[in-house]
């Protein structure tokens, strides 16, 4: 192959898809065609010319930082957990929480190469003896197709650190990474309390490197291309792409590749622009928060960006929400959920959830009397800050940023009774509603839940 050649196959510095290069729209990229596109897994540690920890060094430059919701420094983690005592554990988090999110999927089923390269990688570079990829358990038809993407690596010899696949459970707080390195210690899915964090003493009480499952695709393009090549888009302060999950009132619901900082706006007009107009935004998923449609139209689309404006990055989720839905009703839908789905192990989250969701549904569909919204202003502070994890902290800033984006609508519930958007069918997914169907855009990309391939 010429020099030439292998450059023409290179994903040019300004320009995007890089993640989803190349990728089809309805069948797995095979390690052949992986390889093709994105060239051949790079050559750091484990017998090539570059060592181990000058990966770390190249990350921390490129400044990509955590796509699973916290957005911290990728380099800075790996290189904690590179200086911890004995050998190390890596574990890519893939079991995508966020019910309205689909972008961790969107990978894993057409592009698991990148996401094992980028595996591989981050274990050659902490010196880890032990790599797991995490999914939820009850998705068989992906824990069958990533067996077979690991099965063609270990016949190519790709991965001297074998990579173990693990289920979990089908739960919200099963994918906080707590969560997954008890489960796979042999304990419950549920989140541990802190201190040891999980890079100081982990899996099998070894240093352990929890990643999401686009933060490791990212780096696999990051170890072929340079720190340079990842910072050719996106901000200074916030380099690189990200992919989000966007759906709601929108002509072409899907996944799509963006440049970090990105306004919201131009975000929604990449979805195919409003079908009707539009009253919110919900950013950042269901820990994320409500943002007024004319608020949030200029926002870029960072951590930063959102965070000044009371939002959240989280995992990468924004839902146009129309005029003809009632935003307390979708909040309240969501505060139930949450409150059902929580580890049960303190206070808030056996209590003070429950309470939160009899109050916020009482304001949305029976209208709350002239009490309902002092009541949400009572439970929110008692709830917040005390949980054993982040679970309920996450539910009150749901309410919160409910209660700042709809309040004339929460004082209109209150005192005269639920408005007609309550009859309009359900926006926002939760687990055990009929969902329909997930279609396939023109530049987005969405997932059939059942025929993965």
């Amino acid at each position: 192959m010429t020099n030439l050649e292998l450059r023409s196959r290179r994903p040019p510095v300004l320009r995007l898809p890089r993640l989803l290069a190349g990728m089809s729209y309805y069948t797995v990229t095979g390690l052949r065609e992986h390889e093709r596109q994105h060239g051949p897994l790079p050559a750091w540690g484990n017998g090539g010319r570059q060592r181990p920890d000058r990966l770390i060094d190249l990350v921390e430059r490129s400044g990509l930082t955590g796509r699973g919701g916290a957005g911290f420094p990728t380099g800075r983690k790996m290189r904690t957990v590179a200086a911890g005592a004995g050998k190390a554990v890596v574990v890519a988090n893939g079991a995508e929480g966020e019910p309205a999110s689909c972008k961790d999927r969107l990978l894993l089923t057409r592009l698991p190469h990148l996401v094992l390269d980028g595996i591989t990688l981050a274990a050659s570079a902490v010196r880890a003896s032990a790599a797991y990829l995490c999914v939820h358990g009850g998705e068989t038809g992906l824990l069958a197709s990533l067996e077979h993407a690991v099965a063609e690596r270990e016949t190519a010899g790709l991965d001297p650190v074998p990579i173990q696949l693990a289920g979990l459970p089908g739960r919200y707080v099963s994918s906080e990474q707590s969560a997954i390195v008890r489960y796979l210690n042999g304990g419950p899915g549920k989140p541990a309390f802190s201190p040891p964090r999980t890079h100081e003493r982990g899996v099998n009480g070894r240093p352990t490197l929890v990643n999401n499952v686009e933060t490791l695709a990212h780096l696999a393009l990051i170890a072929r291309h340079g720190d340079r090549w990842f910072r050719g888009i996106g901000l200074p302060s916030a380099p690189g792409s990200t992919l989000v999950t966007v759906s709601g009132a929108v002509g072409r619901p899907g996944v799509y590749e963006i440049a970090l900082g990105t306004p919201l706006g131009q975000v929604v007009m990449m979805a195919g622009g409003p079908v009707e107009r539009l009253q919110a935004l919900l950013v950042g998923g269901y820990f994320g928060a409500w943002l007024p449609a004319e608020v949030a139209w200029k926002v870029p689309m960072c951590q930063a960006g959102l965070k000044a404006a009371g939002g959240a990055m989280g995992a990468g989720l924004v839902v146009a929400l129309p005029d003809s839905s009632c935003a307390l009703a979708e909040t309240a839908r969501v505060v139930r959920y949450l409150a059902g789905e929580s580890a049960g192990q303190c206070g808030p989250c056996r209590f003070g959830l429950p309470a939160l969701a009899d109050a916020v549904t009482d304001l949305a569909y029976a209208g709350g009397r002239g009490r309902a919204v002092d009541e949400i202003a009572c439970l929110v502070p008692l709830i917040e800050g005390r949980g054993a994890c982040r679970h309920p902290d996450g539910a009150t800033q749901l309410v919160r940023s409910a209660m700042w984006a709809f309040e004339a609508d929460a004082r209109w519930h209150d005192h005269r009774g639920p408005c007609a958007g309550v009859r309009r069918a359900p926006l926002l997914p939760v687990p055990g509603d009929d969902d329909g169907d997930w279609l396939d855009g023109e530049d987005g990309y969405w997932l059939d839940g059942e025929d993965t391939l």
